[in-house]
């Protein structure tokens, strides 16, 4: 018997926009991105979030805010 599990995580992007402020490491212009992240069993969607990020548009880094 043989039991196989397909599980996948998939990201898009659904709105990018400007964002106050300028990246600490290289004083570049910040980006927010609104993105949504799907879990997959099977091919069967069981999770559904919606998060923001933040991106320097010239070193491409994550930044945080706290």
């Amino acid at each position: 018997m043989c039991l196989v599990f397909v599980c996948d995580e998939d990201e898009r992007v659904l709105q990018r926009q400007a964002a106050p402020g300028a990246c600490p490491y290289c004083g570049g212009l910040v980006q927010a991105l609104d993105m949504e992240s799907q879990w997959r069993f099977c091919f069967v969607p069981l999770y559904f979030k919606t998060k923001r990020r933040y991106y320097c548009t010239l070193c491409t880094r994550r930044l945080i805010i706290q």
